[in-house]
C-alpha cells in the first residue's frame, strides 16, 4: 500500500510540475500535450514517467539533449513523500479529511516552487486554497464536531496572521513582504488553526532568517536582495502541520 501511495505521489507530482510550468505561461495545463521547454517537442510517454524518465534519460531532453531542470523529480520526489507521510499521521481517519489534506499539500507545493521561481504567489492557486480551506472548516465544525468554536478559531487565527502581515508591508512599505504573503498567511492561518498557526510563523521567520545569512556568508545574496519568502512559510506549514504539537510541548516543556 506504501509502494503505491508513493507512486500515487510521484505522478501527481508529475501533474504538478505541469500546472507550474503553464500557469506561469498562461497555458492549459489539462487538454495539452506535454512538450520540452527548450526545443517545444511533444513528450511520448516514455518521457513522462515520473521520476524514472528522469534517471533513464540522464536528466536529459530525449530530442535535443538539453538539461531537464531538477525541479521537475524534485518535485514528484517531495510530492510523494508528502503523501505517504499524510497517508500514516492520518490513517485512522475516513478518506474525506485525508483526501482535503493531500489536496491543501499540492497547493502549498505549487505556492512553494512558483514563488520560489517567480517571485510571486498566484492568485489562481491561493484563492482556491482558501476557498477550499474554509469550506472544510465549516463542514468539520458543525458536521463533526458539531461546534462553531473550530471555525472561529481557524477564522482568528487566519485574520490575526493577516493583520500582522499586513503591518510589516506597511510599516517596510512593501520591502520586507509583498501582498501575496498577507494571503498566504491568511490561508496559514485558516489551515493551521490556533496555536499551530503560530509554530508555523516562527518555524519560517526562523529558517528564513538561517538561510538568508547562509546566503550572504557564500556572497550568493546582499543584504538588499530579493528573497522570496512563501517558501519558508510553506515549509513552517508543513512542520507545523505534521510536528506542530511536538513543538509546542517541546517548547513547554523548557520552562
Amino acid at each position: 500500500m506504501e509502494i503505491l501511495i508513493f507512486i500515487f505521489g510521484l505522478v501527481i507530482g508529475s501533474f504538478l510540475n505541469s500546472i507550474i510550468y503553464r500557469l506561469q505561461a498562461g497555458e492549459s495545463f489539462l487538454f495539452k500535450r506535454s512538450f520540452c521547454p527548450h526545443c517545444k517537442h511533444k513528450l511520448g510517454w516514455q518521457d513522462l514517467i515520473p521520476l524514472l524518465s528522469f534517471l533513464i534519460l540522464r536528466g536529459k531532453c530525449r530530442y535535443c539533449h538539453q538539461k531537464i531542470s531538477l525541479q521537475y523529480p524534485l518535485v514528484e520526489f517531495t510530492t510523494a513523500t508528502i503523501f505517504l507521510l499524510l497517508v500514516n499521521i492520518f490513517t485512522t481517519v475516513n478518506l474525506f479529511p485525508l483526501l482535503y489534506f493531500l489536496i491543501i499539500s499540492c497547493f502549498l507545493i505549487i505556492i512553494f516552487v512558483y514563488d520560489l521561481k517567480y517571485y510571486i504567489i498566484p492568485d489562481k492557486i491561493i484563492y482556491p486554497a482558501i476557498g477550499v480551506t474554509f469550506l472544510y472548516n465549516i463542514f468539520y465544525s458543525y458536521f463533526v464536531l458539531h461546534s462553531t468554536y473550530y471555525i472561529l478559531y481557524s477564522i482568528y487565527s487566519a485574520f490575526g496572521a493577516a493583520a500582522f502581515f499586513l503591518a510589516i508591508v506597511l510599516v517596510s512599505r512593501g520591502k520586507w513582504m509583498g501582498v501575496g504573503d498577507i494571503k498566504l498567511a491568511f490561508f496559514m492561518g485558516l489551515f493551521l488553526g490556533w496555536p499551530n498557526i503560530l509554530v508555523a510563523l516562527f518555524l519560517a521567520f526562523f529558517i528564513g532568517a538561517i538561510m538568508g545569512i547562509g546566503l550572504i556568508l557564500v556572497h550568493r545574496k546582499s543584504l538588499r536582495s530579493e528573497v522570496p519568502f512563501g517558501p519558508f512559510l510553506v515549509v513552517g506549514t508543513f512542520i507545523a502541520l505534521f510536528w506542530g504539537q511536538n513543538v509546542i510541548h517541546w517548547y513547554l516543556n523548557l520552562f
